[in-house]
């Protein structure tokens, strides 16, 4: 994908990203002290398209219009650029990683999986150390079901950051759009004021920009084990 920044913006620094590994069950990750900064979200509410577009990368997520695709946990590297090194780790040969979970909801798949995604899926948020927070995906038309506030629920029990993305925002109109996130910001507020929303459209191309930086901001912050409950050790 060809970047639109304009010429006075710093570069992308996901856009070396590259594909580490999936894993079926969590004592298949890495076991190491890696920053991790992780998406999730509803079956089909564009969490692949977002993760390439902020990537500027066309396949770096495996795009599906069959619900439940990515049936595993996907771990991306993302290396530390020359300019990127001076600031943030010199030493260190990557920034952190991005992770992509299992889609939640009604994935075209056996019930039996579907179970076994959740208990990944929960088990990874709930334990997995290296996490700094997590990218909540929500269809800007169906935002805060049942599961994402289950979800946010998690992330607010352990103190996980969490950032909000109502994507396929060009699906609404600008003042339908504003509305939601109004309204979605309105609900965070009762949840935990430190969790932020913003819209985001992968087909327009909107939105990444805002993200970048809240996600560099995780991968930067200082590990905290006061955030993780004891299972983590598990």
């Amino acid at each position: 994908m060809t970047s639109t920044a304009s010429p006075d913006q710093l570069p992308n620094p996901f856009a070396q990203t590259r594909f580490l590994l999936s894993a079926a069950r969590l004592p298949q990750l890495p076991q190491d002290h890696v920053a991790e900064a992780a998406f999730v979200g509803r079956s089909n509410a564009g969490k692949s398209s977002a993760l390439n577009l902020i990537c500027q990368q066309k396949q770096l997520a495996r795009v599906s219009k069959t619900p439940g695709r990515t049936q595993l946990i996907n771990l991306f590297d993302i290396p530390v650029s020359a300019a990127a090194a001076t600031e943030a780790a010199p030493q260190a040969s990557i920034l952190g990683r991005l992770v992509d979970l299992p889609g939640y909801g009604f994935a075209q798949v056996p019930l039996e999986i579907r179970r076994n995604w959740g208990l990944l899926v929960g088990g990874f948020v709930e334990k997995r150390i290296n996490l700094r927070g997590l990218v909540v995906v929500m269809d800007i038309r169906h935002p805060m079901t049942d599961l994402d506030l289950q979800m946010l629920g998690w992330c607010e029990a352990r103190g996980l950051a969490a950032h909000i993305l109502l994507t396929k925002a060009d699906k609404l109109g600008h003042g339908a759009a504003k509305n939601t996130l109004l309204k979605v910001r309105a609900e965070l507020r009762e949840i935990d004021p430190d969790m932020t929303v913003q819209t985001f459209s992968a087909h327009a191309q909107t939105g990444a920009d805002e993200v970048r930086t809240i996600l560099s901001d995780w991968l930067r912050r200082p590990h905290d084990e006061s955030s993780v409950g004891p299972a983590a050790a598990d």
